[in-house]
């Protein structure tokens, strides 16, 4: 029996392919550091448990395919903090980020179509992308410049006749870049240029450090009836469970259409949109305090990582990632000889490595991301384990440069 192309082509996760290697130090009594994946350790607001334990009817009957109109109405309030007018019928409740971004591809791309993305980039717009027929093309960036777009001629240069969308994750991820206001307008300018869609993945929004300026596709009114805002509850009340994600774009023919696929799947869960309804009015107070705390920890992951020999990362200025050049020669056999090989005093870590976030051939092969997810002490144990891992590692590199 043969299986299609277009499930074989698909790559493994590269932050969870490597979960075996975990389980079985695990099993072995070691102590392992979960550095792979952006699972936060922030409590979730209790207003999300209290909602759904407080929820009784006698039957849980489907919900609407569009979602419920009320969580609908909460995410267009808090757009509005962001200066941005939804109205209900630009609003689709989605089963998380994931399919959002699944369903926006399916609306705007044909098979063999091309989406661009700056790599490195979410590895699962590769794996959406492969499932549907769609081409990831990508748009590098360099680390040496903080993973910043390159100029306007560099990515018209990748636009081709079959190109349909630009999707970018802003703050980045895996980068923890921050695109500037400049950065934003050339690709909007770039998008109504060459009748393109933006598919802006906004999960990290609040996620932003050291003052820095945050500017919002859908702060753009030129390019509105162009722009897909992908959106999550996952990271932003630390709900990744409840797998909540929606879709906002001012293209009502957009909408209509990707509610054709929400209706092909009847609902998102009830139980979770009713606690996401709550975790929508969570006074912005938590934003500050979860913000300053993401800050102080990826600054002891960055100052810890920039004190290792032959270790080299721009500091990042948003959500909680960053990618570090290692002195190795592959990054995935670091990883999993840190996972089957090393321990320090029976603990060790696990990370993601980077490769798996470009789509051209060859780059991030010695380069990890990290999550900066766990608490202060757990963050600063894992990084003496890295820095002794490294020390020990047989395969070192002398010190490159980036």
């Amino acid at each position: 029996m043969n299986l299609s192309k277009r499930i074989t082509s698909m790559q493994a996760s590269p932050i969870r392919k490597l979960v075996p290697y975990a389980q079985e130090a695990i099993s072995k009594g070691i102590k392992v550091y979960h550095l792979n994946i952006g699972q936060p350790d922030i409590k979730t607001p209790e207003t999300f448990f209290k909602a759904v334990k407080n929820f009784k009817k006698d039957v849980l009957e489907y919900s609407f395919s569009q979602g419920m109109p009320e969580l609908i109405d909460a995410i267009s309030k808090y757009y509005k903090n962001y200066n941005m007018d939804f109205k209900q019928d630009e609003i689709l409740i989605t089963n998380g980020g994931s399919e959002a971004l699944l369903f926006s591809m399916i609306a705007i791309a044909d098979p063999y179509d091309e989406i661009l993305a700056p790599e490195p980039f979410y590895t699962n717009y590769n794996g959406f992308a492969t499932a549907v027929n769609v081409n990831i093309k990508p748009i590098t960036t360099k680390a040496e410049k903080g993973f910043h777009l390159p100029s306007k001629n560099e990515i018209e240069n990748v636009i081709t006749p079959k190109t349909k969308a630009i999707l970018l994750s802003n703050p980045g991820n895996p980068t923890g870049v921050v695109y500037s206001k400049e950065e934003i307008e050339m690709i909007a300018s770039i998008a109504k240029e060459y009748n393109l869609f933006i598919i802006a993945d906004e999960v990290y929004r609040e996620f932003v450090y050291d003052g820095l300026e945050y500017t919002s596709f859908g702060n753009i009114k030129e390019v509105e009836d162009r722009v897909i805002i992908v959106d999550s509850v996952s990271k932003r009340y630390s709900a990744c469970g409840a797998r909540i994600g929606s879709i906002a774009s001012k293209n009502k023919e957009f909408i209509a259409q990707v509610l054709k696929l929400c209706q092909g799947r009847l609902c998102v869960p009830t139980l979770e949109q009713i606690g996401a309804i709550e975790l929508y009015k969570t006074p912005e107070s938590y934003f500050k305090e979860v913000n300053l705390e993401y800050k102080k920890r990826r600054d002891i992951l960055y100052n810890a990582l920039n004190n290792m020999n032959g270790v080299l990362c721009k500091k990042p200025k948003g959500a909680f990632y960053v990618v570090a050049k290692l002195p190795v020669e592959n990054a995935e056999d670091f990883v999993i000889w840190m996972l089957k090989d090393f321990n320090l005093n029976g603990e060790t870590i696990m990370m993601a490595p980077a490769e798996g976030f470009y789509s051209t051939k060859g780059l991030g092969k010695d380069e990890v991301r990290l999550a900066y997810i766990l608490n202060e002490k757990d963050l600063s144990k894992s990084m003496e384990i890295l820095k002794a891992g490294l020390e020990k590692y047989p395969k070192k590199l002398t010190k490159t440069t980036i």
